[in-house]
């Protein structure tokens, strides 16, 4: 069986709507966090993790447009290991010294992340190409 969706080759799409998305979600974060009295430090890191998160995403993305293929491959595998081992090592020093602002972090960086991450995913399969 060919031609099923996983097959059909797209174009890349745009990441401003995703990371736009991202962003909406931890503005809309912000009062909730306020007004339920949950610690706002730890809304404060996830959001400082998802925006480091994009920036290197971002830079990655500008150095793999002048490698080779076989260079810029490697760049975004290391980048992606690299990503998650910094954040992992992040949330654990703060949940070493102060749980709830981890677990406020994590809830914060985990609506972002999967709300761009689902944005992507639409916008990736929702085109006709």
């Amino acid at each position: 069986m060919r031609g099923g969706i996983l097959a059909t080759p797209r174009p890349v799409p745009g990441r401003l709507i995703p990371l736009a998305g991202g962003g909406l979600v931890l503005l809309l974060a912000l009062p909730v966090f306020l007004i339920a009295g949950w610690p706002v430090s730890g809304w404060a890191l996830g959001a400082f993790l998802w925006g480091a998160m994009q920036a290197i995403n971002f830079l990655v993305s500008r150095m793999q447009r002048r490698a080779s293929s076989v260079a810029a491959a490697g760049m975004q595998g290391f980048a992606l290991f690299f990503k998650a081992i910094a954040l992992l090592v992040v949330l654990a020093a703060i949940a070493a010294t102060d749980s709830h602002d981890a677990v406020a972090a994590v809830l914060t960086f985990a609506l972002a992340y999967t709300f761009e991450l689902g944005l992507s995913l639409v916008s990736y399969f929702g085109s006709s190409e």
